[in-house]
């Protein structure tokens, strides 16, 4: 936990310098908060860095494909290195889908087990090996699995937000 407060801590220190006046000082203590609620119910004071990481990613203001391809991104969390390929197993989909559930369910939007296991299932049709390629998975990703629809739609919120229009109304 110490090592995820520091880190927010430093991120949050250099958006403020990037962005003055625009980072609330305590944005380091609410996110560790968050974080806190959504990966560690048990009070076990443990909380995984990649669990962080994925809830950290998914709420970003970055691109969806950044969110989901570039060197800090869901695949490079989870995925494991195999010979020339980095690829992900379906364990580490479950993780990373199980994950960002927790976002869903902190505000009460959670989905079942059943539909992790199905986007799973999804994602891997078609599949013999035990494992993907990061081009599949980013596939999987564009047709906008239901397990993760409210990625997509954030995203086009957050976007829509600085869309500003010279028309008047009466």
């Amino acid at each position: 936990m110490q090592q995820i407060s520091r880190m927010l801590m430093k991120l949050f220190q250099r958006t403020s310098l990037e962005k003055p006046g625009k980072v609330d000082p305590r944005a380091a203590e609410f996110t560790l908060n968050l974080l806190v609620a959504m990966y560690d119910r048990s009070g076990t004071g443990y909380v995984k860095a990649r669990s962080a990481a994925a809830a950290l990613i998914s709420l970003s203001g970055d691109t969806l494909l950044t969110k989901y391809r570039d060197g800090k991104s869901f695949f490079h969390f989870y995925a494991v290195p195999d010979g020339k390929a980095t690829l992900i197993t379906r364990s580490a989909l479950r993780s990373l889908l199980t994950d960002l559930n927790q976002i869903l369910t902190i505000v009460g939007e959670g989905c079942t087990l059943s539909c992790v296991e199905i986007a799973i299932h999804d994602c891997f049709h078609g599949v013999l090996n035990a494992a993907i390629v990061e081009e599949k998975f980013l596939s999987w990703l564009r047709s906008e699995p239901a397990v993760l629809l409210w990625l997509p739609t954030c995203y086009r919120l957050s976007v829509m937000e600085m869309v500003s229009h010279q028309a008047r109304c009466r």
